[in-house]
């Protein structure tokens, strides 16, 4: 019977050895920890695939960002006090940065589809763990597990950055990352609905059933490739990932700006439901999410940033971003005065956050692409880091100076990365087009 994945040869099984070392559209050769040639990558992962990987790291990302507008009902149910509310989501992007450094550099070891599947269906498993929770207890074990096996996102992005063509790897990174805050974006306004209509059980479980679906599809869709499994020990391979933090500036410092920016990110959409649901707004858990929907014009306005990496652009793109998201913050601090402002600061701050993630991601993955999913995961700590900390932090100044605290939080956040921006740039990785100074 034949199957409906596409399958995929390397080169030495599909070429005569004459054509192999002559082809001009062949992949540059991996490493000798996971050696094999790849055939044109556009044969590997066409347009529908890219768009499919951006659906399911979308709804697998917002797997962790449901509990963002859901902190009040969490504190009713579970009588949580509100210092702890921010521990929520800490716990979960905490288990998150877990993720990235030991699930996700598997992909450079094992086979990318596998590994996949598997994490996917442990989600789909979590998931159920937390709509059904009866204590604080098994549902802060439950949101851990979801965020350590949310990170197959970032394998997915590993995997488009090593298959795709690479005058078009910036373009697709940024759809299949667009398709990431796409979907932390909608996973407030899916929160707020479901929560209205059924209760917050209800988002989790029906989470459940469509990562289940997501799952199906992918398992049918996923291009078949053999590559050769490294002999490599899991050991080794994470002590290759601690060594590529002393090996590559341009890694330290894009890591460090991904902090910075998530920082701000989460800032912003942890502490936004608890003067929006208060009075004078006092609005419901649906009209608090629809603000994720206004975010989206941001993230897929950022999606272009991925091109412009691809042309050399990185560093003027980058600079202009980080002053966009100094100034939402200017915007969201009249939120008590209208709701106009906070709508078109919420567009800017996603439109710059998207765009240097884009930048950022695309830098780094060309400069190392045999190196792909090691990268990801040592870069995307740094934006666990920043995401826990703007969570916990927000939180915490909210308590004490209500939303002027929390944007000036934010700002902070935003202008340090700007100024770090400035110092560093002339230390970007020059012996890459996608890290020149412009």
């Amino acid at each position: 019977m034949k199957s409906d994945q596409p399958t995929i040869c390397t080169l030495s099984e599909s070429l005569p050895a004459s054509a192999s070392s002559t082809d001009p559209h062949q992949m540059p050769p991996r490493s000798s920890e996971n050696s094999v040639s790849l055939p044109h990558p556009a044969a590997i992962l066409p347009r529908q695939t890219v768009l499919l990987f951006a659906i399911a790291c979308g709804i697998s990302v917002a797997n962790i960002y449901y509990a963002h507008p859901l902190l009040d009902e969490l504190a009713l149910q579970f009588d949580l006090s509100a210092s702890i509310l921010g521990m929520v989501i800490t716990v979960t992007q905490a288990c998150y940065a877990l993720g990235l450094f030991f699930l996700v550099p598997l992909g450079d070891r094992i086979n990318r589809r596998r590994l996949v599947m598997v994490q996917m269906c442990l989600s789909v498993l979590s998931l159920l763990v937390v709509g059904l929770s009866g204590s604080h207890l098994m549902l802060f074990a439950g949101l851990g597990a979801v965020g350590l096996l949310a990170v197959v996102a970032q394998t997915l992005v590993a995997a488009t950055a090593r298959w795709s063509n690479p005058a078009e790897r910036g373009r697709n990174v940024g759809l299949v990352t667009s398709g990431i805050v796409i979907g932390i974006l909608l996973a407030r306004t899916f929160a707020g609905i479901m929560t209205d209509i059924a209760g917050w059980r209800s988002v989790y479980l029906v989470s459940a059933l469509l990562l289940a679906v997501i799952t199906g599809m992918l398992y049918r869709a996923f291009p078949v490739i053999h590559e050769k499994e490294s002999s490599t020990s899991y050991a080794r391979l994470l002590l290759s990932t601690l060594q590529l933090y002393a090996t590559m500036p341009l890694l330290r410092i894009r890591g460090m700006l991904a902090l910075l920016i998530f920082g701000a990110f989460s800032t912003l959409w942890t502490a936004l439901v608890l003067p929006l649901s208060s009075p004078p707004h006092d609005l419901n858990h649906t009209q608090i999410g629809a603000f994720g929907i206004a975010g989206i014009a941001g993230a897929l306005a950022a999606a272009r940033a991925g091109k412009l990496a691809d042309r050399g652009y990185g560093q003027r793109t980058t600079g202009i971003a980080l002053l966009l998201l100094i100034l939402s913050w200017v915007m969201m601090l009249w939120l008590d005065v209208t709701l106009f402002a906070l709508l078109a600061g919420i567009i800017l701050l996603d439109l710059a956050v998207q765009a240097v993630h884009v930048t950022n991601q695309t830098m780094i993955l060309t400069a190392r692409p045999e190196a792909g999913s090691r990268l990801t995961g040592a870069y995307m700590i740094f934006y666990s880091i920043g995401s826990a900390t703007g969570s916990f932090a927000s939180t915490q100044l909210y308590a004490v100076y209500e939303w002027t605290g929390v944007c000036m939080l934010g700002a902070a956040f935003s202008i340090a990365a700007f100024v770090f921006w400035l110092v560093t740039r002339k230390y970007s990785d020059t012996t890459s087009n996608m890290g020149k100074v412009i």
